[in-house]
Parts: C-alpha cells; structure tokens; sequence
C-alpha cells in the first residue's frame, strides 16, 4: 500500500504493482461500499477506443471506472437517452492573440482523434452527437505573449462538444477554457503538444448548480516536449473529467494539477490516467481538493503505467484533501504499476484529514480569530497549486473563488 493518511473517515486507498501488470487484480479499498475486484491498470488502459457508441455497454455502476460515479444524475449521458434531449446551444466565445486560428470542422477531419480516442461510453456519446468541432491551432514556433480564451457558457438543454488544441513544435502557449453556465455536456478535449513545444492548459469549471458535465481530456507529448495540465473545478452538480496523457517520443514532460472545491451534495470526480509507454519522459501530479456540507463527494483516481519499454521513466502523484465539515466524503484511489526496474523513480501518496490543529494553534496564538485562521489555512492549502497558472488574471479570479466558497461556511 501506499504511504496513505485518512483522518475523516473516507477512503484513502493506493496500490502500488512491481512487475506484475496483468498478472492479477488489485482489489477495492477499504471502505468503498463495493465487492468488485479493480482491474489492474494496463487492463484498464488496454481497453480498445473507438468513436462507436455501440463499442462501450452501458456501464451499471459496478464497473471499476463508473463505480463512485452516481449514474442516475448524469441526466442520460451514460445510456444514450440524453441524445434524444432537446439540444441546448452553448455561447462560446474565442479570444485569439496574434497568429492563432480556430475553425470548425466535421467529424472527418484528420486532426480529431490523433491524441486518441474515446474510452468509454460518455466520451463515444459525445464524438458520435457534436455538430462541429472547434480546432485551435498555435503556430510553429510562435511564442504567445497572452493566452488564448475559449470561454464557454451553457444555455440549458443537452450538448456535446469536440475541442482541439492543436500546438505546432517548439511554439509556446497558455490555453484557456472556461466553463459557465448550465446545461448538460459532454465533451472530449484533445492536446496536442508538438516536439519542442510547451502547453499550459487550463480547465476552468465554474457551472452553475445545476450543471452536468463529463469531460475526457486527452493529451499526446511530444519528443522534448512539456505540458501543464490545470483542472479547476468549483460549480456544477456533477462533474466528472478524465484526463489522459500519452508520450508521442522521449523527452516528454507531463505536469496535471487540479484544484476542487466540493460543496453539499455536489459530486466532483477526477479520473487521471498517465500511460508512460514511452522511454525517458516524466510525469507529476498535484490535485488538492476541499470539501464543505452534508453528502458533497470528491473522487479522485489516479492511475499511472509504466510500461515495459518505459525505461527511465520519473514520475509522482499526489492527492491531498480538507474535510472543513461533518457529512462531506471523499474517496482518493492512486494506483502505480511498474512493468520495468529501469526508471528514475515512481511513488504516490494520498492523504485526507480536517485541519491541521498545530497550524491553527499557531496563528489563534498570535491573536488571530479562530475563523480567519482557518481562512488563511485553506488559502495556503491552494495557493502553491495556483501559482502553478502562471497567469495573474486567472489566478486572481480563483482566489477569490475560493474566498467566497470559504466565506460560505468556514
């Protein structure tokens, strides 16, 4: 097992697999409610993508990959009557520096499935039911003085949406997408970082209560290459976005950091999968999250393969998690299977617990009231992963997200 805190009462369980990928099955942590038997990674990473619907069963729940996911609040997403639904239209708006182009194109298009495919039913859904999709292109060796915007805001109904960021080699750029509004969505997003360029990426979901909206983001490194994945997520009423990332040619470079912030009966669920099949390239993740109120849920899975062929492969995962009331869950999975000794190194942790009673000692002691401790405890908790932005407008704005989520029960 891996080196797990969980002082709250929700499961905080991790595997860790040396040389045995596919050999058996890693079974469920402690407190999961479930009797199912989890897939090894590499079995979970092997199943076959495709753009079909029909490919993919409807998932029940007892699935490994659907079993925390509350299937019957996804208002259809999963079995296909969404897209029966009226279609609602989302408001999208581009800001664009200099050089950049966006286009919409059809299903057909070369460009869409090159970082890959979809890997389950809602992400099928979604690339069997868009309209058009939008394909941003950076230019090679264009390095942005500002950051592209997609700012996308939901006018109700049901929608799917296909997104392409498509960066030439060795360009430089910050890429935007911002979520409001409400509606049900589902979408695949796709990255594709050319040899010698450098992506930052950043998901914003800031929905309205009510919204429902799965996400499969897919990114594909290039040789030399580097990433910056940012997931943030604050509004909606499920939420649940699946980042994966894979390695075009050595040298490759994947940070994925995410920031949640749960409230009561909210479920936010974040599903990583970084698939090293590639030799010499490095991944890091960083998901902090927060919890608030009676039944909010936070799941966060991550799963990271390194594959036989993945020599000198460094990589860490970290997953850590507030609890600021009674009746708030979360559930934190990470997973690591190694299929070679030849790597730099590999580990993960996860940890899940309320406040830390010396910190709060510590400034109450030096005359500062107990709730603004707290304040300033969650506001350092987050604010080493907002920095990791790199953008002040952005990271402003998320601050004072988190003010207001704070304001609302700290």
């Amino acid at each position: 097992m891996a080196d797990v805190q969980n002082n709250s009462g929700s499961t905080t369980a991790g595997s860790i697999e040396v040389g045995t990928a596919g050999a058996g099955a890693q079974l469920a942590g402690p407190g999961t409610g479930r009797d199912s038997v989890r897939q090894p990674i590499d079995a979970r990473v092997a199943v076959a993508p495709s753009f079909d619907v029909a490919d993919f069963p409807v998932p029940t729940g007892r699935e490994e990959d659907w079993r925390f996911t509350p299937l019957h609040r996804l208002g259809g997403l999963h079995d296909g009557t969404a897209a029966t639904a009226d279609k609602g239209e989302d408001k999208v708006e581009l800001s664009l520096p200099e050089g950049v182009t966006a286009e919409t194109v059809g299903r057909d298009d070369a460009r869409l499935g090159k970082a890959g495919k979809p890997v389950d039913r809602v992400a099928a859904q979604a690339f069997s039911a868009f309209e058009q999709a939008l394909v941003v292109t950076v230019p090679k060796d264009a390095v942005l003085t500002e950051p592209v915007k997609i700012d996308v805001h939901g006018e109700g109904g049901t929608r799917f949406a296909h997104v392409v960021v498509d960066v030439k080699p060795f360009a430089e750029a910050v890429v935007v997408i911002n979520h409001t509004g409400t509606g049900t969505r589902a979408a695949n997003v796709e990255l594709l970082v050319g040899d010698g360029a450098k992506l930052t990426f950043v998901s914003v979901q800031d929905w309205d209560r009510d919204a429902v909206h799965a996400a499969q983001q897919t990114a594909l490194v290039g040789r030399d290459a580097s990433l910056k994945s940012v997931v943030v997520t604050f509004g909606g009423d499920v939420v649940r976005i699946h980042p994966r990332v894979g390695y075009a040619a050595p040298g490759g470079e994947a940070e994925l950091f995410g920031l949640y912030f749960a409230d009561a009966g909210q479920h936010l669920e974040h599903r990583l999968v970084i698939d090293h099949d590639t030799p010499h390239c490095r991944s890091n993740v960083v998901y902090k999250g927060a919890l608030q109120g009676q039944d909010a849920h936070a799941v966060w899975i991550g799963d990271v393969l390194i594959r036989a062929a993945a020599e000198g492969t460094d990589t860490y995962e970290l997953n850590r998690n507030l609890v600021l009331t009674d009746g708030a869950r979360v559930d934190s999975v990470p997973n690591l299977e190694i299929e070679t000794g030849e790597i730099v190194g590999a580990g993960h942790a996860s940890a899940t617990g309320r406040f830390d009673d010396e910190q709060l000692f510590y400034l109450q002691a030096r005359g500062i009231p107990a709730d603004e401790a707290r304040r300033l405890v969650v506001r350092g908790f987050f604010a080493e992963l907002v920095q990791q932005i790199g953008v002040a407008e952005i990271q402003d704005h998320l601050m004072e997200k988190i003010e207001a989520e704070l304001e609302a029960a700290v």
